[in-house]
């Protein structure tokens, strides 16, 4: 039967990307993983890694060992979690990623059923890009990552995008800046001052695809990821943004702006990224049902 320590040393060194790397991580010298992947390619009849230069890099088999050593550490990841999580008292530990170009409005809607229907629950959230939350998510460092897109196709990890739902989009404004316009929408934007979402948003070109349809040209402002930020300066006047429909009236509620108009047009998607096909994890379960409730 083959070592499975000698590969999950292998598994490591191709995640980390050297075997230095691994050994940090690993808390061992590089010499012992060294050793250790020898035996490894002595067991299997071949090399699973190459020297280039100074780099490794995996060998055709290599890959192909890659792909199985992810999905068996993944499910030994998932066994682990699911046998902590039998006893009763103890809380149950959901890491979750958000990616930040999530609304916080949206990520805050989406994750709380998990605290209002779990009892015993202790959440660790994570904001950051999506790539590092991916990252984070193939070492089992996080239960899910939420995000506006599934997992891109150049991004190697085996994991699973489950749709949470979609929804449309509002254009809200402060009341001086809406005081200022016709109320002839979408026409009125022609010209007015916009906060447009960043380039790393999914929602940024279909937005810009919608003006060119409809023939608006607005005076763009400023671009910003962060959506808090953007909000900021939209509740100082200082142009219209864009937030997902059913986040409209809490934007109301909370900062005063004034809703200009909506469209179905500009479509927001939300994805609960896992490494489980079927998810089982009780947190994930709750997210999922609720989120599919709540979006379209």
């Amino acid at each position: 039967m083959i070592n499975y320590k000698h590969l999950h040393y292998f598994w490591m060194v191709a995640k980390e990307g050297s075997i230095v790397a691994a050994a940090e991580r690993l808390n061992v010298t590089p010499h012992t993983i060294s050793a250790q992947l020898s035996l490894l390619d002595d067991y299997l009849g071949c090399s699973l890694f190459t020297k280039v230069g100074r780099q490794l890099e995996l060998t055709e088999t290599g890959h192909m060992v890659l792909s199985y050593a992810t999905d068996i550490f993944s499910l030994g990841g998932e066994l682990e979690e699911r046998v902590r999580n039998l006893d009763k008292n103890r809380p149950l530990v959901f890491k979750v990623g958000v990616v930040d170009v999530v609304p916080k409005s949206i990520a805050y809607h989406l994750l709380s059923p998990a605290i209002d229907d779990i009892k015993n629950i202790r959440m660790i959230c994570h904001e950051g890009d999506a790539n590092g939350l991916l990252a984070e998510l193939a070492l089992h460092r996080l239960d899910l990552v939420i995000s506006e897109s599934p997992i891109p196709t150049d991004v190697s990890i085996n994991g699973f995008s489950h749709s949470l739902g979609h929804c449309g989009s509002s254009f809200m404004a402060h009341p001086d800046v809406a005081s200022q316009l016709t109320d002839d929408f979408p026409n009125n934007l022609n010209g007015s001052p916009m906060l447009l979402p960043g380039e790393t948003t999914i929602v940024r070109s279909q937005l810009l695809q919608w003006f060119s349809k409809n023939r608006i040209h607005p005076r763009v402002i400023g671009e910003f990821d962060d959506s808090a930020l953007i909000k900021a300066f939209a509740n100082a006047g200082k142009g219209i943004m864009v937030v997902p429909t059913p986040i409209k009236d809490e934007v109301i509620a909370q900062l005063g702006l004034v809703c200009l108009g909506e469209t179905d047009e500009v479509v927001n998607h939300f994805y609960a990224i896992s490494i489980e096909r079927k998810i089982s994890h009780t947190a994930v379960e709750k997210i999922t049902t609720s989120a599919r409730d709540w979006l379209d």
